[in-house]
């Protein structure tokens, strides 16, 4: 047996492939449903309806995919130009401490101005942490992999670190957290009386934008030709060394504005717990779209709510909510294969 690549793949098979994977994670992972003694269709009835059956449900949800929308849209802009993004965690944190240090008072900005300021900042600082990586992968060849991985880690103890000092705030009663932002730095809501904030629309915004860019600039299209053959666009007179390191501005400025839409929109200020791990399941999310910037939306959707009704499902039947991150991973798995068997047939001999 042996794989061979496929001169055509049908537009079909991509738009199935997703669909397939994720069947394909609900099948096996029922089998680990089965294995607590709860009844498979019960306990994923239970997950759809705590993740979408009344308002309170559906609007957690929306709220848990709006940072996972732009996570996962800065690993698919990193990625398609084969920029391997590890450290979108790193860079929402960063994000997320640029804009309590401006948004706490720092800056004596009318309202209207200040919060598109915090926001532009904070996009500035993710960016600012993916643009060292992306210098030493395009100028000495290191392994972006690792270094982003490894930034991730420093961030997270430097935000500790000043948790613990300069930015602690004297009334969190011991606490290390930071003081809150201004009520002019807040995002207002969406739906009152919910969680859900306005974030939400900058996040489908920047998708449609997103899509926009990619398919119809010449900035999109270079985009995709470096990352199909940095060789080959190299000589047909592409920049690509400017080409990377605007992506990886672009990559990290959506994650970093992911940590100030979590502050400014949800908790109004920072702790070191602010993100369980958004950065990390952008990554799931960008593959299961497929890179694809408006399928990043769905995919998104998809991660928050098994995250959401995994809790709720938890809660009513003895299966607990860690059966999500079993979930979303085999469904990345089977995302992974689905997409190898879209570009490749088998063939015998």
């Amino acid at each position: 047996m042996r794989l061979e690549p496929r001169e055509h793949t049908p537009l079909a098979a991509r738009l199935l492939a997703p669909v397939v994977a994720v069947a394909a994670a609900l099948a096996l992972c029922a089998l680990l449903v089965a294995w607590t003694g709860a009844p498979v269709l019960r306990a994923y009835g239970l997950l759809l309806e705590g993740a979408a059956g009344s308002r309170f449900a559906l609007t957690e949800t929306l709220t848990r995919a709006t940072p996972l929308i732009l996570t996962g849209l800065a690993a698919a802009v990193a990625f398609r130009a084969k920029l391997w993004n590890i450290g979108a965690e790193g860079q929402l944190y960063m994000g997320a401490l640029a804009a309590v240090v401006l948004g706490g008072g720092m800056l004596d900005l009318p309202a209207w101005l200040l919060l598109p300021t915090v926001m532009i900042a904070g996009a500035a600082a993710g960016g600012a942490t993916l643009l060292g990586p992306a210098v030493l992968k395009v100028r000495f060849g290191v392994d972006e992999v690792v270094t982003t991985l490894l930034l991730n880690f420093i961030v997270l103890l430097l935000v500790s670190m000043l948790l613990e000092g300069a930015l602690k705030d004297p009334m969190g009663m011991g606490w290390p957290q930071s003081a809150p932002v201004v009520e002019a730095a807040e995002l207002p809501k969406l739906v009152e009386r919910t969680r859900l904030h306005t974030g939400l629309l900058v996040a489908l915004g920047l998708s449609a934008l997103l899509w926009l860019i990619d398919t119809r600039t010449i900035w999109g299209y270079e985009n995709r030709a470096v990352g199909a053959n940095p060789r080959a666009a190299a000589f047909a007179g592409m920049p690509v060394t400017r080409v990377m390191l605007r992506t990886a501005l672009l990559s990290g400025g959506l994650a970093g504005l992911a940590g100030v839409i979590e502050v400014c929109g949800l908790k109004g200020y920072l702790t070191l717990d602010l993100s369980p791990g958004f950065g990390y399941s952008g990554i799931v999310v960008a593959m299961l779209a497929q890179l694809h910037p408006v399928g990043v939306v769905g995919a998104a959707v998809f991660i928050a709510g098994i995250f959401v009704g995994a809790d709720a499902m938890s809660r009513a039947m003895p299966v607990p909510n860690y059966i999500a991150d079993v979930l979303v991973a085999t469904s990345l798995l089977c995302m992974l294969v689905a997409g190898l068997l879209t570009r490749y047939r088998l063939r015998r001999g």
